[in-house]
């Protein structure tokens, strides 16, 4: 009962959690400078176009009247909350706006063309990452001290400072089809090949895992000593506590102890990320996706951010921000499957 009751306030939260964070985001690009508005005005006086040398002398032609109607065009003209108002119920959340750079086209329907792209992405580097760090940070930790820790540890921080974009470019220097590169094994960028519609089930899923195989790996990287150290630490300090010892004492095996009872308990902060899940499968990242031209929510939402495109970058914010606060929820669950002796108090 004191479960059910706790994740029901953490549900009742997620509403004015949202709120709060979409109305400041909201609120600061009101101020951000190089918006729509400042945009069509430079259009208009041919700044930063072939145009701009012939009409130079119209900069001061803008008149009161014509910057009024575009910011009525984008909105701007009504009070903040009604403003507000209008992108959280008349839009839905802003995903029936039409996007400022992709014309005839909602956020909604952006993000569903990159969503298959991130899912496919964000999914399978998070599963490898656990699936490949849980069970080194075990082995580091049932050897602690010896050669097989030591050399793997270097392996793990040398992965931990190349940062993942510079380990990016230097695959694609290496392996990926570059003007420079040493073998040409992977495509340089994307997400398929220009053939793909015509390829049968088995050639398509090779191809997508010749074009993931590189960026999946800097994602992997980027998680790797992190997650690795953490399931070691953590299991070696299970394995010191008393409860652990006293199963030894009772005459139970060094394999029970470890396997049967420690390590359960040694997973419990690994479970603070499994909730990451739900963002990680829709909004990518950013940095890997540009560096490989993946066409996928990170770069979809690094386009918005650069070109002031404000409806899909609120379109953005509003799901990742629903399926952040839902990620939480679902770490608490796993804390409790994970050990069904947590007690929640708040």
């Amino acid at each position: 009962m004191e479960r059910t009751s706790y994740f029901i306030r953490r549900l009742l939260l997620v509403i004015p959690t949202f709120l709060g964070i979409t109305l400041l985001v909201f609120g600061l690009i009101q101020f951000v400078p190089g918006g729509p508005v400042e945009q069509a005005i430079m259009a208009m006086r041919g700044v930063g176009t072939d145009e701009a040398p012939a009409r130079s002398g119209e900069n001061a032609a803008i008149s009161l009247e014509q910057r009024k109607a575009i910011e009525a065009h984008f909105g701007f003209d009504k009070p903040f909350w009604v403003q507000y108002r209008d992108w959280l119920v008349g839009s839905r959340l802003g995903l029936t706006m039409e996007s400022y750079k992709f014309p005839n086209k909602t956020a909604w329907q952006l993000i569903k063309e990159r969503f298959r792209v991130s899912l496919v992405f964000g999914v399978t580097g998070f599963l490898l990452s656990y699936l490949i760090c849980i069970p080194l940070g075990i082995a580091k930790a049932l050897r602690h001290g010896r050669p097989f820790d030591l050399v793997s540890s270097v392996t793990v921080f040398v992965g931990y400072a190349i940062p993942a974009f510079a380990f990016g470019m230097v695959l694609k220097m290496l392996l990926a089809g570059t003007v420079d590169s040493l073998w040409d094994i992977f495509p340089v960028a994307g997400f398929h090949g220009d053939n793909f519609a015509s390829l049968g089930f088995a050639g398509k899923a090779r191809d997508i895992f010749m074009h993931m195989f590189l960026p999946v790996l800097c994602y992997v990287i980027g998680n790797f000593a992190v997650l690795t150290l953490l399931m070691k630490n953590s299991l070696l300090e299970q394995v010191g506590r008393d409860y652990v010892r006293t199963v030894l004492a009772k005459g139970g095996s060094t394999r029970r102890a470890i396997w049967g009872h420690a390590l359960r308990n040694s997973l419990i902060p690994i479970a603070t990320g499994f909730g990451s899940i739900l963002t990680l499968m829709f909004a990518g990242s950013v940095i890997i996706e540009q560096v490989f031209e993946i066409p996928g929510m990170g770069r979809l939402s690094l386009e918005a951010i650069v070109g002031r495109d404000y409806p899909v970058f609120l379109g953005i914010l509003s799901v990742t921000s629903v399926l952040g606060l839902l990620g939480n929820i679902l770490s608490d669950f796993c804390y409790v499957l994970i050990d069904p002796r947590i007690h929640f108090s708040s």
